[in-house]
C-alpha cells in the first residue's frame, strides 16, 4: 500500500526560490487519510488541554498528536494497554502521532544523564530514576498503538559546542537504526527524524544515512528551540529536499502561522506546535486582523466576536467582553473558548494553503498573507 500520495504541486514565492515547494497529498494511516499539509494539535499526556474530541473534530482536527515520554510516566504504559490502546484512552478515533519523548529528554536537561546506550532521567513527578533507550521508546510506542511513531533521537541545544552537535547526529543515526530493527507493528508508521540544528552538513550526513534505512516519512527534529526564525527556516529550506519526494515531511515542533507558510513553500507536509491552545490559555486570539489579548481593558465593552469572519463554537456565540471577564474572574471557560477558537483558526489556515496549492495560486496567496496582520507574529 502507498502511504504517502502527492496530489499537487505548485511553484514557491520569487521571494523563496530556494525552496522546493509547496504540495498537498493524502498520507494513509491505520485510523484514516489525512489530507497534508496539515496541523497537528498537541494532546502531550492524552488530551489537548480545554477541548473534548467531538469539538476537535468539528474544528476540523484530522491527527492530534501525544507524547511517549508524559504518557509512560502517567498514567504509565500497562494502564493504557488495560484501557485497549491510545484511541480509546484519549476517546479519539482518528489518527494519532505520538513523539518519542527526545525533545522532552533535551528540555529536562538539567536532571538527566545522555550517552550512546540512551538517557537517564529523574521523573519530574517523584524523582524516580528512569532509564530511556532507543529500542524502550520504540517499544513503548508499540503499546500504545498510535498510527505514527517517532525514532528515539538526541536533540541539542541550539548554541551546544560543534562536537556535542556531531556526537548527537552519531547518536540519533544509530538510535534510528535500533528503532528501526525493534519497530514491531505494522499497523504503525515509523518515521526518523534529522538532527543536526543549524549546521548544513550535519544536516545532509544525518538526512543520508536516515534515508538509507527507508522509514515511511522523516521528520525535521532540532529547530525553534532559540537559533532565531531566519536560521530556522534556512535550515529547513535546506533539509526539505534532502529527503525522498514521495514520503511525508514533518517539521517538529514549528507553529507560528508565518512559519508554517514559509515551511510549506520548502516542501514541509506536517507540522505541530502548542501555540494554538498555549496562546488560549492565556487570553489572546488570533485572528483575521491580528492577535488580540483579551485581558486588555479595551475589550470590558466591546461585544462583537473575537473574529466575525470565523464560524467557531467561540464566535458565534460570546462577545469579547464576555470572555475577558471569563479570564479576570479566573472562569474556565475562557481558556476552553479561546484554545478552540485558535485551533480552528490555524486549520483554517491549512485549508487555504491546501486550496491555493490546488488552484496554482500559492506563491501570490503566500507573498501577499506574510504581509498581512493575520498571520504577524503574536
Amino acid at each position: 500500500m502507498t502511504v504517502f500520495e502527492i496530489i499537487k504541486k505548485d511553484r514557491p514565492s520569487l521571494a523563496s526560490q530556494e525552496a522546493e515547494g509547496p504540495r498537498t497529498g493524502l498520507l494513509k494511516t491505520t485510523h484514516g487519510t489525512v489530507k497534508t499539509p496539515v496541523f497537528m494539535p498537541v494532546g502531550t499526556r492524552g488530551a489537548v488541554k480545554g477541548t473534548m474530541p467531538q469539538q476537535l473534530r468539528e474544528a476540523g482536527s484530522q491527527i492530534v498528536l501525544a507524547n511517549t515520554f508524559h504518557l509512560m510516566l502517567k498514567p504509565g504504559v500497562e494502564t493504557i494497554e488495560k484501557c485497549g490502546g491510545l484511541h480509546k484512552f484519549m476517546a479519539w478515533d482518528g489518527p494519532i502521532l505520538t513523539d518519542s519523548g527526545g525533545f522532552q529528554v533535551f528540555s529536562l536537561s538539567t536532571i538527566n544523564s545522555t550517552d550512546d546506550s540512551g538517557t537517564e532521567f529523574a521523573s519530574p513527578y517523584d524523582g524516580t530514576k528512569i532509564k530511556l533507550d532507543a529500542a524502550g521508546a520504540t517499544e513503548i510506542q508499540n503499546k500504545l498503538g498510535a498510527d505514527i511513531i517517532m525514532c528515539f533521537d538526541q536533540c541539542p541545544a541550539f548554541d551546544a559546542e560543534p562536537k556535542e552537535q556531531q556526537k548527537a547526529v552519531e547518536r540519533t543515526i544509530k538510535w534510528a537504526k535500533i528503532c528501526k530493527d525493534v519497530h514491531s507493528n505494522s499497523k504503525q508508521l515509523l518515521f526518523g527524524i534529522v538532527q543536526g540544528q543549524t549546521d548544513q552538513q550535519l544536516r545532509q550526513d544525518c538526512a543520508k544515512e536516515l534515508v538509507k534505512m527507508d522509514f515511511a516519512g522523516y521528520a525535521i527534529g532540532g529547530l525553534s528551540v532559540g537559533e532565531g526564525t531566519e536560521q530556522m527556516l534556512r535550515t529547513v529550506r535546506f533539509t526539505a529536499p534532502l529527503l525522498p519526494e514521495d514520503k511525508p515531511r514533518y517539521l517538529m515542533g514549528v507553529g507560528t502561522p508565518a512559519d508554517i507558510i514559509q515551511a510549506v513553500e520548502a516542501g514541509v507536509d506536517m507540522f505541530d506546535c502548542v501555540m494554538p491552545t498555549r496562546n488560549g490559555r492565556n487570553a489572546l486570539a488570533f485572528t483575521k486582523d491580528g492577535s488580540i489579548r483579551l485581558r486588555n481593558s479595551a475589550y470590558t465593552d466591546d461585544f462583537r466576536p473575537i473574529d466575525p469572519s470565523c464560524r467557531c463554537l467561540c464566535c458565534t456565540t460570546y462577545t469579547r467582553s464576555a470572555i475577558r471577564h471569563f479570564f479576570n474572574v479566573g472562569e474556565m471557560l475562557g481558556p476552553i473558548l479561546l484554545s478552540l477558537h485558535n485551533i480552528v483558526f490555524y486549520h483554517n489556515l491549512m485549508d487555504k494553503i491546501r486550496e491555493n496549492i490546488e488552484n496554482g495560486t500559492f506563491a501570490g496567496w503566500a507573498a501577499q498573507a506574510l504581509q498581512s496582520s493575520a498571520y504577524a507574529r503574536a
